[in-house]
């Protein structure tokens, strides 16, 4: 009896949580993920094969990279518009180095570095000297991208170790699950606890919730906004060699125009424009929501530009419905205050 008495307040918080996760703009996107899954796998016989699983895996993985770091600082209030032009130079630079007898395994880390760089020179125009975030990564997003150009000009340089290039197209012993995989789930793991589990994390959210507020409360905003764009730049460095060694192929203009679908996919996954609010699980469930609608019209021969307009309208649905929910909710509560009186 004592035994059923006490497990009964731990198995009703569970179902408390349980709802009130149900409840959540997270929950709606990951079922939304479940059924685009279960459709194409349905209306295309291909898309559910293992082969296309590979290919998708391989296709989200730089923007899955790259939205990691983007929603720690979408939830600070501040956004990055520079990554995929640090994730060109990245390329290109990885590209200069190859030909200039540079070996692999000097390559990456010194693009990691050179990540890193462009993001403390983003950070410290935002955190530091306090200007608007999408004014100043607008500015190096072309200015990174100018700078790749510059650096390799319009060649490709595709003769990379098959080693490293295999490793990147490669699975996991006989499974269709790419090798790639495994650092994504590991960062995504890190930046999880990171963001939800830490003192650092809740000190994010109260630096976008208000910054002045969390200054009074002793937290360092601008120190870790500045500490944020490092890492965004590290990361999308990053994924510049992956995209590199994936393709076989360093250039400018690689991830061109790959921005739009990062920041599509961390505010449909439910992270605030504005900041404060926003949890990765559902960035995550809309990373792989984007890459299958990607896929899916892909494998029925949708145009590139098609694909633009679908990630640009769920853009536009990402920003729009969120606050239009939170306005009917607001209104629903004033309704029922003013019968109450």
């Amino acid at each position: 009896m004592s035994t059923d008495l006490a497990a009964a307040p731990a198995d009703a918080g569970i179902g408390n949580r349980v709802r009130e996760f149900l409840g959540t703009w997270d929950a709606a996107i990951i079922a939304l993920t479940v059924v685009v899954l279960v459709g194409a796998s349905v209306m295309n016989s291909d898309f559910g094969s293992s082969t296309n699983f590979t290919f998708l895996v391989l296709d989200l993985a730089p923007i899955f990279l790259i939205a990691l770091p983007m929603t720690l600082i979408i939830v600070t209030g501040e956004i990055d518009l520079s990554v995929a032009s640090t994730l060109g130079l990245s390329g290109a630079a990885m590209g200069w180095m190859w030909n200039n007898g540079f070996t692999i395994e000097m390559i990456v880390p010194t693009c990691l570095l050179l990540g890193a760089l462009l993001g403390a020179l983003n950070g410290f125009l935002v955190a530091k000297l306090g200007l608007p975030s999408l004014a100043v990564t607008i500015g190096t997003l072309a200015l990174f991208r100018g700078l790749a150009f510059v650096l390799l000009g319009d060649q490709a340089v595709s003769n990379f170790p098959r080693a490293y290039t295999s490793w990147v197209t490669g699975t996991v012993g006989e499974t269709s699950i790419p090798n790639i995989a495994i650092p994504l789930v590991v960062l995504a793991v890190i930046f999880g606890v990171l963001l939800q589990s830490t003192s650092l994390g809740r000190n994010i959210y109260a630096t976008g919730a208000s910054s002045t507020a969390a200054k009074f409360a002793g937290i360092d905003g601008n120190r870790i906004k500045f500490w944020l764009y490092v890492v965004c730049g590290a990361v999308a460095a990053l994924a510049g060699v992956l995209w590199s060694l994936r393709y076989s192929s360093a250039r400018a203009d690689n991830g061109s125009g790959l921005e739009l679908s990062v920041v599509a996919a961390v505010l449909l996954g439910g992270v605030s424009i504005f900041g404060g609010k926003g949890r990765l699980v559902g960035v995550l469930a809309a990373v792989v929501l984007l890459a299958a609608l990607q896929n899916a019209l892909r494998l029925e021969d949708i145009s590139n530009e098609a694909l633009t307009v679908v990630t640009g309208v769920l853009l536009i649905v990402a920003v729009l419905l969120p606050n239009i929910l939170t306005a009917l909710r607001t209104a629903s509560r004033r309704r029922r205050a003013v019968r109450a009186l």
